[in-house]
């Protein structure tokens, strides 16, 4: 398959990891199984949970007086085996607090990983924080696959992009019709390139086969001009919002306009800042790395307590938060193996930054 251009010199990677001793300051440590998190600027947390067999984890939690409680509220909650999945969580991968305000769930709409998912169950819901009510649900089944693994969300303008883990590709949905297309189908920049590695070692499912993450990770430059996306285990590419945008291109138009931007090694999570510098998880080697403007890479703190950090959050205090989501050991990345140590901790890093303001207030 032909390599997609690149338009930016190769970068380089930072060898020296910076000290980390007393720099994390943990924040919450909970017995679950936690992979992201989003904080509103007057201090409500939320969480998405990853379910542990048997255990009856809610999927999404706002922590109120320290405590996880099921939100919106406890049916949305609740699905079961045999039910659709129109009005229930089934498989929450990913949450983010919007430009509009607005709590975003992303569900892959399946029970678990390889798992189909079930009828209603794809779909990105919207919910207004206000009245803790969900307004609005977007069914993605008609621009989704059998295989595909909705993964996360960004916003711009009147259009929200996904990425989609299971089958290689974008989906850019617009947010008033409802109506989706896939774009960048199994392109090079969403297909899984390399071995997905963690704390030393390539990660295997449960028949003991290679665990391959296309297209999952994704940002958006704060002037709203670069889409930045790139498979967990891939390359980071870049293509500017405006082709994206553009359903008059065919797909071998929109593919020209993808640029190659920064070689990292594999990836749980990312964010973005104000001043454009992108922060990304090394999952092998327990880091946090920069990524400036330019694609240049640096490393801003190591700590062996950085395992799996999954998708990341800028806070209106100039904190970065570091879910250390354990993700690697769960049993459908570890040979069907638990080898969660808890509490699975989300930290604090003072970083100095701000949220970019068209990513999230």
């Amino acid at each position: 398959m032909k390599i997609f251009v690149s338009a930016l010199a190769a970068t380089m990677l930072a060898a020296v990891p910076v000290a980390a001793k007393d720099r994390l300051t943990p924040v919450f440590a909970p017995d679950l199984i936690v992979n992201g998190v989003a904080t509103t600027p007057t201090g409500r947390t939320f969480l998405p949970v990853q379910p542990r067999a048997g255990k009856g984890d809610p999927q999404v939690v706002e922590l109120v007086n320290g405590k996880p409680v099921a939100y919106p509220d406890a049916s949305w909650n609740g699905w079961k085996w045999g039910e659709t999945g129109a009005n229930r969580f089934v498989g929450v991968n990913a949450l983010r607090l919007g430009p509009d305000g607005a709590l975003w769930v992303v569900d892959r709409g399946a029970p678990g990983i390889g798992k189909p998912a079930v009828a209603g169950g794809v779909k990105l819901v919207r919910i207004d924080i206000a009245s803790n009510a969900v307004t609005r649900t977007y069914d993605l089944v008609g621009v989704t696959t059998p295989v595909s693994f909705v993964d996360d969300v960004r916003f711009h303008g009147p259009n929200a992009y996904l990425t989609d883990a299971g089958q290689p590709g974008l989906i850019v949905l617009d947010l008033a019709t409802g109506k989706g297309r896939r774009i960048l189908d199994n392109h090079p920049s969403t297909i899984a390139q390399t071995r997905l590695m963690a704390e030393g070692r390539e990660l295997t499912d449960p028949a003991g086969k290679p665990v391959v993450i296309h297209a999952d990770q994704l940002e958006i430059s704060p002037d709203g001009r670069w889409f930045y996306y790139q498979p967990s285990n891939g390359l980071m590419a870049r293509i500017e919002t405006r082709w994206l945008d553009d359903a008059s291109l065919s797909a071998a138009e929109l593919a020209r306009h993808v640029e190659r931007f920064a070689d990292r090694p594999s990836t749980g999570g990312t964010a973005i800042a104000a001043d454009g510098t992108i922060y990304l998880s090394d999952t092998d080697r327990k880091r946090i790395l920069t990524i400036d403007p330019s694609g240049r890479i640096g490393t801003l703190i190591a700590d062996p307590r950085l395992i799996w950090v999954d998708a990341m959050w800028i806070d209106d205090k100039g904190n970065l938060l570091l879910p250390a989501s354990q993700l690697n050991r769960t049993p459908g990345l570890n040979r069907g193996k638990d080898a969660v140590v808890p509490p699975v901790t989300l930290y604090r890093l003072a970083v100095d930054a701000k949220p970019a303001g068209n990513d999230h207030r």
